[in-house]
């Protein structure tokens, strides 16, 4: 009994140390865990915090295009001639239309005579009893008035189909001309005095007062004609630069982009070859730019043309007033005096780069490409640099020699190239 007693006592006693030595183990083993976890959350944080303070990214190389550029509010200059006659209250007929050209000396318009009503009603009922009188007398119906006929009626088919104001116009004259011209070979054909002939010297004799009492005027100059006179044909002239500053043109006050409004007295010829545009910027571009450059301009209707750099007048106040030569899009400019441009100081396009992946070192740009895990470095020509990107390309190989490379250098020289894969902030 007592040996049973004893043996259960041990029993117990080794239960118990085990227990104990189990305990002991799972504690070290927390322990451990613990710590581990600790070290583990450490590094995750420290991790975290070196990709805020500089993450580094893959960015995939890809074609782009970069601008510089502002937006700017353009007077436009031009050398222009207004044309004005003495009866300009009587109105006035378009000759030649807007925007189409004259040669010098050309009939641009005319301003009608003091009973031009009366002689075109009296020519229009004239017109209608000799077109009654021909139709009834076959007599006189030739292979020339044949060929008119089909003309006209041509012209009086068409018509309906045109919306175009203008040549709706000049539809109706050159009916009235192939009218007119069926009219003079019918009475050179009829009998002199029969009744034809008497309706046709009539109309000949309207015909002649109408001209005689109108004022036709005439181009002093070749060039584009316009009938929107705004009164600073003589005040915004390429005679006028030095006296264009930036308190003068915006005491002006013209608004931007108004349509410059259809005179009914007088028009214009203009110099279709050459305008001028005048730009106020205080930018860093303006201020380091010089007379000869050249840049872009993108106008109104989102066209970019060439422009060059005729005068830059920097003033005290800080402003730049650059005036600019155009040589395309003048007759688009035709309409405007003042008008929003944008100012392409440069653009570049090629491999596009964000600025954060490009590493300066010893003076030359490089970046790091990730291909498969495996980096290297690459050496870039910037060839524009934006607020964020930049347009690079690889060095050539003549080049890379005056850069001082060796014939092994240049063969072994790994050059960026598109779709590659490059680390933004990277560590060089």
């Amino acid at each position: 009994m007592k040996e049973q007693k004893k043996t259960s006592n041990k029993t117990k006693v080794a239960q118990n140390n085990k227990n104990i030595r189990k305990e002991k183990k799972l504690n070290r083993k927390g322990i451990v865990a613990i710590v581990v976890g600790i070290g583990i959350l450490i590094y995750l944080i420290y991790t975290i915090y070196l990709l805020i303070k500089q993450p580094t990214n893959v960015f995939t190389v890809e074609e782009g295009k970069l601008y510089q550029e502002e937006i700017a509010i353009g007077y436009v200059i031009r050398e222009e001639k207004v044309i004005k006659g003495e009866n300009y209250k009587n109105g006035m007929e378009q000759i030649i239309a807007e925007g189409e050209k004259a040669g010098v000396n050309e009939n641009v318009f005319r301003y009608y005579s003091a009973n031009e009503e009366t002689l075109k009603q009296k020519i229009a009922e004239l017109d209608t009893k000799i077109q009654e009188v021909m139709k009834n007398d076959n007599s006189v119906l030739t292979s020339d008035m044949k060929l008119l006929e089909k003309q006209i009626d041509e012209k009086i088919e068409n018509i309906s189909k045109i919306t175009d104001a203008n040549q709706l116009t000049e539809y109706k004259k050159e009916i009235d001309k192939l009218v007119a011209k069926k009219a003079k070979i019918a009475g050179e054909s009829s009998p002199r005095g029969s009744y034809l002939n008497q309706l046709i010297e009539s109309r000949k004799n309207y015909e002649n007062q109408l001209n005689s009492g109108a004022e036709y005027v005439k181009a002093p100059m070749g060039g584009v004609v316009s009938y929107r006179v705004d009164g600073l044909e003589d005040v915004l002239t390429p005679n006028s630069f030095e006296t264009l500053t930036k308190d003068y043109l915006e005491k002006l006050d013209l608004k931007t982009g108004k349509i410059v409004a259809t005179s009914e007295e007088c028009g214009k010829v203009i110099n279709n070859f050459v305008c001028y545009i005048a730009v106020i910027s205080n930018s860093e571009e303006a201020k380091k730019a010089e007379t000869g450059d050249k840049i872009k301009l993108r106008l109104a209707n989102n066209t970019e043309i060439t422009a060059k750099i005729e005068m830059i007048k920097n003033e005290e106040n800080g402003s730049n007033v650059i005036i600019l030569k155009v040589t395309e899009q003048i007759e688009e400019l035709i309409n405007y005096r003042k008008t929003a441009v944008d100012l392409i100081w440069w653009s570049a396009s090629g491999l596009k780069v964000p600025n954060q992946a490009i590493v300066e070192k010893d003076g030359l740009n490089y970046v790091v490409r990730n291909r498969a895990g495996y980096l290297s470095e690459l050496l870039v020509k910037v060839e524009e640099k934006g607020e964020n990107y930049s347009i690079v390309e690889p060095y050539s190989n003549e080049e890379l020699k005056e850069l001082g490379y060796s014939s092994a250098e240049i063969t072994s020289y790994k050059k960026i190239t598109l779709y590659d894969e490059i680390l933004t902030n990277p560590k060089i």
